[in-house]
């Protein structure tokens, strides 16, 4: 039974796409926390942020984080904004390791310009609002056990470099 490998880090970094990847190539069953949310709401997150707020959302997260952290063998993509809850990176660390895919802002805004599900880009300037998150975000995306940067890197190489780092943790 191997222990849950949670992947972190900015929306459109590659956690959904290299996590179902790495969980497929590790034997691992994959889970996204963002998809969790939705099911157990019936709501989309658009529609949570619109409806309730981002609190409840961010509280709805929490919820789904811990009932994950009872299992194990999971490769678990987390919502890009996981990381600002307090105790949600201690709860990620004490059942598996924690890696954070990254990419540049530019990369980022390219990969999700056109998802209008992406409550908290719905702004004036997209891109600004990048660079500000990840800003605000950084001190919890540098302190993991392992960063991958995907800005360059296909899915799969990014997978890859995942087993790597878990084979040899």
């Amino acid at each position: 039974m191997k222990k849950n490998i949670y992947l972190i880090g900015f929306m459109g970094t590659g956690k959904s796409t290299v996590g179902r990847l790495v969980a497929e190539k590790l034997g691992m069953e994959f889970c996204d926390t963002d998809a969790m949310v939705e099911a157990k709401s019936g709501m989309t997150i658009s529609e949570i942020f619109d409806e309730m707020d981002e609190e409840a959302f961010r509280s709805m997260e929490t919820d789904v984080l811990k009932e994950i952290t009872e299992k194990k063998n999971l490769v678990v993509s987390t919502g890009g904004g996981i990381v600002v809850t307090k105790g949600n990176m201690e709860i990620m660390r004490q059942a598996g390791s924690l890696i954070t895919l990254m990419a540049s802002p530019e990369q980022i805004f390219e990969r999700i310009k056109d998802d209008k599900g992406r409550p908290l880009l719905q702004v004036e300037s997209p891109l600004d609002e990048i660079k500000k998150l990840i800003f605000d975000r950084a001190p919890f995306y540098i302190n993991t056990d392992y960063i991958v940067e995907t800005t360059e890197m296909s899915p799969s190489e990014a997978a890859e470099e995942i087993i790597r780092f878990v084979g040899n943790a």
